[in-house]
């Protein structure tokens, strides 16, 4: 269990960083969008490529990247 948080984390980290976000997002924010991002990716595009805690980690990021950008994207029109 805490495995999985520290790989999502790390998912999270890195899709922060890919789209700019993750200096505003918290270490909550970033356990959530890797796991939620983790669970996506893995639906839309499968279990292909290395694993870490029972994650596809390229699936992974990429559906993180995508729940960061739906994300912010609908916090901003919130503003």
């Amino acid at each position: 269990m805490i495995w999985s948080l520290i790989v999502g984390a790390l998912i999270g980290l890195i899709a922060g960083a890919i789209t700019h976000k993750g200096s505003s997002m918290g270490w909550i924010a970033n356990i959530l969008a890797g796991l939620v991002g983790s669970f996506v990716g893995q639906a839309l595009l499968g279990t292909w490529g290395p694993s870490l805690a029972g994650m596809a980690l390229i699936p992974s990021i990429v559906g993180a990247v995508i729940v960061v950008a739906v994300v912010s994207f609908v916090l901003s029109k919130m503003n």
